[in-house]
């Protein structure tokens, strides 16, 4: 029987070499933010900084006032390498057709 007092929610962040996932109960109202910090995930990894990264629920981007709902998934998304529009854009420029999936074609 579930408790009416926590709802269960995971807090999720990847690197290039690790994924975690980390699941924990918190109280009726916690916040995105909140969230965040009660799961020790910024203890883990210290190079995490809420200022500029963003934060979601299930791949959508929310604000840190978001008011959790019961199974949330918050994840925390580190920033882009590089800018897609302008990585297809050099593609483009130089001259690539691009296969199903994402692969340049070789021109003979």
């Amino acid at each position: 029987m579930e408790n009416p007092e926590v709802i269960p929610v995971e807090v999720a962040y990847a690197t290039p070499d690790e994924q975690v996932i980390l699941a924990l109960d918190v109280a009726p109202g916690t916040t995105l933010q909140q969230a965040i910090e009660q799961s020790g995930i910024l203890e883990r990894f210290p190079e995490i900084d809420l200022q500029k990264q963003k934060a979601g629920i299930f791949g959508k981007l929310k604000k840190a006032d978001q008011v959790l709902q019961s199974g949330d998934r918050v994840e925390i998304y580190r920033p882009l390498i590089a800018d897609p529009k302008k990585v297809r854009k050099e593609r483009a420029a130089a001259g690539k057709r691009m296969k199903k999936g994402g692969g340049a074609l070789e021109d003979k």
